[in-house]
């Protein structure tokens, strides 16, 4: 099942299904089914009509399944990081709760009075998930393309009667990066300043949208390229102030201009970028915005820069050299 018709099946009246398997990436569209599941139940009381359950228990399961919610109508029991969902490819067979609890779901008919919702951050396909594929709902929540956050961001901003245009809601992604949860904190704060029938512009934006460290990184580089060295300075002055630790700058610097030397490469030889760069299929927009940068880097100093980057990693951790005016000598050094 998608994402889309569980949320659909979860909004309407129709009854909840006895098992669940959700997975995947998108932690807070997870989290959101996960909160209208536990909704239909009203008040759940832990141990009674609301059961957790964890590697470290996961023994309990089937008695827990078959023990009456004492009181209720229904149990919920939420399996989290259960450990069934692992295989091991040397064996042929799971270890023995895996197949206990296999043999289990695919030969038991469960009584409509329990709701059993296994959370996983990644899944493999062993016994455990076939059984569950013939037997319950199986939904994945891969991290949402642009055109997803897109329509999504949007929908939001009207629930409050405010409009955005796909143009500054992709802005707003470019600055603000592709976590949902943190997309949703960010529009919500622009949807206050826009007032009900207010519009949200990139000005509103640029004041309030808090950025990023990679979306900076790329304003830095700008700066870098365009032989602006105060330009480059301040930005770097800016993550900083704002308490950024100088390492998690370093590497965030290495990791952009290795995959702009990396795009310089696949350019040259006719390859896919997004791939060679290893971008989510939800940030390919950012494609443009590598080609656009390697109008101001020759390959040759592209890979002198990363060669500075990593001499400055090695000389400040052995005291030779204070990592933030290394930082800025590189930067200088460039313009």
């Amino acid at each position: 099942m998608t994402v889309e018709l569980l949320e659909k099946e979860l909004n309407s009246d129709k009854e909840l299904r006895t098992l669940y398997l959700l997975y995947g990436e998108e932690q807070f569209l997870l989290d959101s089914c996960l909160k209208k599941i536990k909704k239909r139940f009203g008040d759940l009381l832990q141990g009674i009509n609301y059961v957790i359950i964890d590697e470290t228990s996961i023994d309990d399961l089937i008695y827990n399944i078959e023990s009456p919610a004492f009181g209720y109508d229904q149990k919920l029991i939420i399996v989290k990081n259960s450990g069934l969902f692992k295989k091991d490819g040397r064996k042929k067979q799971g270890s023995p709760v895996q197949e206990k609890i296999a043999e289990y779901l695919m030969s038991t008919e469960l009584d409509h009075d329990v709701v059993i919702v296994f959370i996983e951050e990644t899944v493999d396909k062993n016994n455990v998930f076939e059984a569950l594929s013939q037997n319950g709902v199986i939904v994945e929540f891969k991290e949402l393309d642009e055109l997803s956050l897109v329509k999504r961001l949007k929908q939001i901003a009207a629930m409050y009667k405010v409009t955005i245009s796909d143009q500054n809601v992709k802005y707003l992604i470019e600055v603000s990066g592709t976590n949902m949860q943190y997309l949703i904190n960010e529009i919500r704060k622009l949807i206050e300043f826009a007032g009900p029938n207010g519009t949200i512009d990139k000005d509103a934006i640029d004041k309030l949208a808090i950025k990023q460290i990679d979306s900076v990184i790329f304003d830095l580089t700008d700066n870098l390229g365009n032989k602006k060295t105060q330009k480059a300075l301040e930005v770097l002055n800016g993550l900083i102030y704002n308490k950024e630790p100088l390492q998690k700058i370093l590497v965030t610097l290495y990791n952009h201009f290795k995959k702009l030397y990396l795009c310089s490469i696949a350019v040259k030889n006719n390859r896919d970028i997004a791939s060679s760069i290893g971008l989510k299929p939800n940030q390919t927009f950012l494609v443009n915005k590598y080609k656009r940068q390697l109008n101001f880097f020759q390959e040759s100093s592209l890979r002198k820069i990363l060669e500075e980057f990593v001499n400055l990693d090695y000389n400040s951790k052995n005291g030779k050299i204070d990592l933030e005016i290394g930082l800025k000598s590189i930067l200088c050094n460039y313009c």
